[in-house]
Formats: C-alpha cells, sequence, structure tokens
C-alpha cells in the first residue's frame, strides 16, 4: 500500500502509529483529524512534507471523507471520542465521531474499494471480576458499560456487518489500556509523572486495585501494521502484551522510577463506572500473525515513558493548567 489515511493521527496513538508507519514502511500518509482537545499538531512536528500531510476535518464530513478516501490505498481509522468521564456528561459527540463517523467512512471504502482497518478497545466487553481467572478473547460477547465503550461496540458491529452485507475489506482490532510519549495528560499514567515532576503528589482513585492490561503504544501499533499487511479480511484481532496490573502498583512504579517514596501519593474519589479489571488474549495475534511485543517488561515501557515526558515538557505543559483545574472540580 503506498499511500495511507489515518484518521485521528494528532491523536496519542494515532500520532505513534503515523511516526512508526513512516519510519517502516515506504506508504506516503495523511491524517485526518478535527484536532479537538485530545489532537495536536505538535505531536506530528518534523515529518517529512514529502511524505506526510494533515488534514483538519471530521470523519463525518461526507464529502472530504469520500475525497480523501478515494485518494489513498487504505484507511486505519483512529479517530474516536474516547474519555469515559466525557461520555457521561454528554454523550452526544460520541454518537457522532464513534458511529456517525464509521458509518461515513464505512460507506466510503465500500464505493471506492479500499482496505480498511478499524482500532477499537477492549472495553467494549465490559469488566472482568478482578479474582477472574479469564481474559477477553475475540469470541468474547460485548458488555459495554459507558457511552464511549457502547457507541466503540457499536462501530465495531458496524464493521462486521458491512463485511458481511457488502464485501468490505476490513479488518478490527481492540487493545488493552495504552501508554507512552504523546498521551494526554488527562490520562493515568502522564497525569502521575507530570504531577511529579510539578513536585504535586499523584492522585489514586478509590483503593486502586482496579486492573488494567497495559501495553506500550509502539507494540500496538507494530500489531496494527502487522494486521494491516498480513491480516484476514473480516477477521478482529485482539492486541495485547500481558501486562496486568492494578493502578496502586503503577502508581508505586512510577514513584519508585522517579526516585520517590512509593507511598507518596493520595487517594480520590473513585470514578464513576470504573470498570473493575480488563485483561487481554492476544493468543490469536501472535499465532496468526507472529507478531510478539517489544516492550514484554512493563518497567521499561515505563521507564522510557517517564524519560520522554521529562524531556518534552513544552508539548504538554500547555495542558496540564487546565486539566488538573478540572479534575480539581470533581475531587480528583
Amino acid at each position: 500500500m503506498s499511500s495511507l489515511l489515518v484518521t485521528g493521527g494528532a491523536g496519542f496513538i494515532g500520532s505513534n502509529f503515523v511516526r512508526l508507519a513512516l519510519a517502516e514502511t515506504d506508504s506516503s500518509i495523511t491524517v485526518l483529524d478535527s484536532l479537538t482537545y485530545a489532537g495536536f499538531e505538535a505531536s506530528l512536528v518534523g515529518l517529512d512534507p514529502a511524505r506526510f500531510k494533515l488534514v483538519r476535518g471530521s470523519v463525518c464530513d461526507h464529502e472530504l471523507v469520500n475525497e480523501l478516501v478515494a485518494a489513498h490505498d487504505a484507511v486505519v481509522h483512529f479517530a474516536a471520542e474516547s474519555h469515559n468521564d466525557n461520555s457521561l456528561n454528554d454523550p452526544s459527540p460520541f454518537i457522532q465521531t464513534n458511529l456517525v463517523g464509521t458509518y461515513e467512512l464505512l460507506e466510503a471504502v465500500r464505493r471506492h474499494e479500499k482496505r480498511y482497518h478499524h482500532i477499537s478497545t477492549d472495553e467494549v466487553y465490559g469488566d472482568l471480576e478482578l479474582d477472574d481467572p479469564d481474559r477477553f478473547t475475540e469470541a468474547t460477547p460485548y458488555n459495554p458499560s459507558s457511552p464511549y465503550s457502547a457507541t466503540k461496540a457499536g462501530s465495531d458491529l458496524l464493521v462486521r456487518a458491512w463485511v458481511r452485507s457488502f464485501g468490505v475489506q476490513a479488518t478490527i482490532s481492540n487493545c488493552s489500556n495504552n501508554y507512552g510519549p504523546f498521551q494526554h495528560v488527562e490520562k493515568f499514567i502522564p497525569r502521575q509523572i507530570t504531577n511529579l515532576v510539578d513536585g504535586i503528589r499523584p492522585k489514586l482513585y478509590g483503593a486502586g486495585l482496579n486492573v488494567r492490561d497495559w501495553i506500550h503504544v509502539d507494540d500496538h501499533n507494530s500489531a496494527v501494521l502487522r494486521i494491516l499487511e498480513a491480516g484476514r479480511i473480516g477477521e478482529t484481532y485482539l492486541i495485547g502484551a500481558d501486562g496486568e496490573l492494578d493502578n496502586k502498583r503503577v502508581i508505586e512504579m512510577i514513584l519508585e522510577l522517579m526516585g520517590q517514596p512509593t507511598d507518596a501519593y493520595d487517594h480520590v474519589n473513585d470514578r464513576a463506572g470504573h470498570d473493575l479489571r480488563y485483561a487481554i488474549d492476544s493468543t490469536k495475534l501472535r499465532d496468526e500473525l507472529g507478531w510478539l511485543p517489544r516492550y514484554r517488561n512493563f518497567d521499561s515501557g515505563l521507564a522510557a515513558t517517564i524519560a520522554w515526558y521529562r524531556e518534552n515538557e513544552a508539548w504538554w505543559r500547555p495542558m496540564k493548567q487546565a486539566t488538573e483545574a478540572k479534575y480539581a472540580k470533581v475531587g480528583q
């Protein structure tokens, strides 16, 4: 594929994907991004203008989406409203971007017979009990618990229907929690790191027993590239790096790596509807496509992430004050 259209490519995972794809393939890339609060042109600074272009616009814009899809070999759809708390306050943007936007893209790739890969989340499966030995697989029934995860589940089902009904050449991936460079400071790991840089004690939701299955963003994106290259059309692949840790342990590891006592954090009110545990079984991806994560040790990926935030204060500083003010209003 000589040209890729990457939606949401100015966001956290999307911008890292663009950088990886430019480094590891010969493709030219166009990013379509509406540059909402979570999308930053600064995340794409320094890319080769001969192979990269940014178009500001919405995935819900029928004419723009049609024009861009027609001009590229494949679409990788990262664009999404993705903040659980925001979806509880106002679900409407999630309906538009995650459902209507996906519909517009599917119709365009159908019309122009283009390859399509759909990025989704493990949150479509709901959550697991803390003492449950099971992990999510491609056969796990959907059980979303928020407007965000419900709209992502709906978008996945749209893709499956367009494959079956219209023969769209599509694949889907559902991934566990990403961390790494260019992640908004509202998110759990970068918020704690940047708080410590500022001499502020980290914040732990509730008792901190909620478990997430962490994966470095570069590992997620290397899996996406592999699926795009060799994934079977119509199939879903779960992407995970066996990184199950509870939030309390993650904060303790951040404190330790940043030279602080491991108990130097404060408890704050738990989030509404906070899912208990996510866990990914990526056996299918590993067996069929031979993919393996680079960061098989969470400590090493976390240390690299801390170093990036320390070295790139100019990227995150402009958003930090407003983010903390917003959390302070709700006691978090």
